[in-house]
């Protein structure tokens, strides 16, 4: 029934387009997450501020054949990336494809978004969906607390540990005064992506997310973006040096007692992670599999950004097909300030035609509505719109 009410929509012409959304949908859907009552927002609550566009963004592309695709949806931060993510993942799941949906941005609105807490870090199933759709929004606090305990079963030596396994006892000896444990009360910067990288190992590992043939990133702004791509070449060269560092250390320690250094596991460990991060760096530089969809605004600033990012991504060999330009103001207004903002946003979309980094990309454009889209009732309206 929606799915036919916006098709007769989207063929109702301009001047009768908002009328159409207006007189649609009058009844609030209401359901419950943890035993908590919630409102979801309805459809009569949106209202279009922009005008329809053309079917260009090519989902038919996106949704066919059943094998497993990564989706990383990204750009500058304040520009829509996380109701994108959300709708992108609510319309995979609503064309029969098991999907989740993962926000990498240590700043979450992800469960803002759905209407529902997915603060747990754990998978959480989203209700109002046709096929399975589940989402997680990696915590590294958490992460870090995890391993901050099992250090603590550890005696409060974890790191230390950790060098011995290696053949390093002699050196975590001598930092001893360094309070390596610190390390898990104050996280370096990176922190953040690691752990996403972690999480990226877990999906391509573990039977529990086998069930998923799309996944669907949510990723933090432009920079922290960059460095999760990037992190998984810097991480498979590190650990090479690592372990030809290790291998070094046996023959010295060979060299100066006449006998081999006895073999660890540390050793094996080390090359299975590093094989686990090729796998990682293969599955982002795989256009087969994984694409990279930058959201915008349609601002010289944002899209100068946006341009950059192209730029940063294509050095990672990182996919990208498509531009969605959020937010886009209507042809025809009678507010003066309106019309002369849509006149900066209709410079600003020339611009990307003429930009060497983005005039390839397919454009998307996505009107503005008047109010947040929350809920999976506004998500797949929203869906509707913009991934067709």
């Amino acid at each position: 029934m929606v799915a036919a009410l916006l098709g007769h929509i989207l063929k109702t012409p301009k001047h009768s387009f908002l009328r159409s959304i207006n007189r649609s949908f009058d009844t609030i859907l209401s359901s419950s997450v943890h035993g908590k009552p919630f409102i979801f927002t309805t459809l009569s609550q949106v209202r279009l501020l922009g005008n329809a566009v053309e079917a260009v963004c090519g989902f038919d592309e996106m949704v066919e054949g059943n094998q497993r695709k990564f989706y990383m949806v990204g750009g500058k931060g304040g520009v829509g990336k996380t109701s994108c993510a959300a709708s992108l993942a609510v319309k995979f799941a609503n064309h029969g494809h098991p999907t989740m949906v993962v926000s990498t941005d240590p700043a979450h609105s992800l469960s803002d978004s759905f209407s529902q807490d997915l603060t747990g870090g754990r998978l959480v199933q989203i209700e109002g969906v046709n096929s399975p759709l589940f989402a997680l929004e990696i915590n590294p606090e958490k992460s870090m607390e995890e391993l901050h305990t099992k250090s603590q079963k550890l005696g409060g030596g974890g790191v230390k540990t950790l060098m011995e396994s290696m053949g390093l006892g002699m050196i975590a000896g001598q930092l001893g005064e360094l309070k390596l444990e610190e390390l898990f009360h104050t996280p370096p910067p990176g922190t953040d992506e690691i752990i996403a990288i972690s999480k990226v190992m877990q999906f391509l590992e573990s039977q529990e997310y086998n069930m998923f043939n799309r996944i669907v990133f949510d990723t933090a702004p432009t920079g922290h973006t960059l460095r999760l791509l990037s992190l998984p070449e810097f991480l498979d060269g590190s650990l090479s040096k690592i372990i030809k560092l290790k291998a070094k250390l046996g023959s010295a320690f060979k060299s100066l007692i006449g006998k081999e250094e006895p073999q660890s596991d540390a050793s094996d460990n080390l090359e299975k992670i590093k094989e686990r991060v090729a796998k990682v760096r293969d599955l982002f530089h795989d256009s087969d599999t994984t694409e990279f969809i930058i959201v915008t605004i349609p601002t010289v600033m944002a899209i100068n950004e946006s341009s950059r990012l192209h730029a940063s991504l294509k050095k990672e060999r990182i996919t990208v097909k498509r531009l969605v330009v959020n937010q886009v103001l209507p042809s025809t207004s009678d507010c003066k300030f309106c019309s002369m903002k849509r006149k900066d946003q209709m410079r600003a979309i020339e611009s990307i035609h003429n930009d060497p980094e983005l005039a390839g990309l397919r454009l998307c454009e996505v009107p503005l509505v008047d109010m947040e889209i929350r809920g999976v009732p506004a998500l797949k309206f929203m869906g509707d719109i913009l991934w067709r």
